[in-house]
């Protein structure tokens, strides 16, 4: 089958849309960012991608700091307003009844419905043309209790998470294709992690009933 060749451009999908929260009082603000992720392990690094002319651009140059806010399916409406309506004109808080939290190492507050809330520090501004990115140390990472099953085990699984691709979003399935090694892994240990697998089911459904 062949392929068609198009011009250079920002075709890597999916990405993660995620919303993220910046500034302090009367100054707050939420802007969706799709061009965000990981790029280093010890210290944790993350960083956010965003355009010169946005609102949120001052405030985080200015604080240094911000919060990466992980969107679910419920959260979808609130993360498409957050990407198309400015802070300039009004409270996003307020607009969309979303909850503004205390942060444990950071001044801006995380987004109370948000699953997981990764706080951050700039550490670095990279200016590339059309947005700056913020190169920042990840500092405090929040997470529902409900997401935590008996082993302590984060079950990201289950909260719903969305991706955006090429314009839209798009639900992230339940059901994963395998897990990291599992292209080597050995009968004993699969058979190990499908006990474990079970075991974390059936007490899944007992807390349920």
């Amino acid at each position: 089958m062949g392929k068609i060749t198009f011009k250079p451009g920002t075709m890597l999908n999916p990405v993660p849309a995620v919303m993220v929260s910046c500034g302090t009082g009367k100054e707050r603000n939420i802007i969706t960012i799709a061009w965000t992720g990981i790029v280093n392990s010890e210290p944790p690094m993350t960083y956010i991608s965003v355009r010169k002319e946005r609102h949120s651009h001052r405030i985080i140059k200015d604080t240094g700091e911000f919060v990466i806010n992980l969107t679910t399916e419920k959260l979808a409406f609130a993360a498409d307003y957050c990407g198309v309506k400015s802070g300039r004109d009004l409270d996003k808080f307020e607009a969309l009844k979303l909850t503004a939290a205390d942060s444990r190492e950071v001044s801006c507050p995380s987004i109370g419905q948000s699953p997981v809330n990764i706080e951050c520090r700039v550490t670095e501004v990279k200016e590339l043309g059309t947005h700056d990115m913020f190169l920042a140390e990840i500092v405090s990472v929040s997470a529902d209790e409900a997401l935590m099953d008996e082993t302590g085990k984060l079950c990201l699984e289950e909260a719903g998470l969305v991706a955006y691709n090429h314009g839209h979003y798009f639900a992230l399935q339940k059901t994963p294709l395998g897990r990291f090694g599992f292209s080597v892994m050995k009968p004993k240990t699969r058979k190990r992690l499908d006990a474990q697998k079970k075991h974390n089911s059936i007490q899944k459904n007992r807390r349920k009933r």
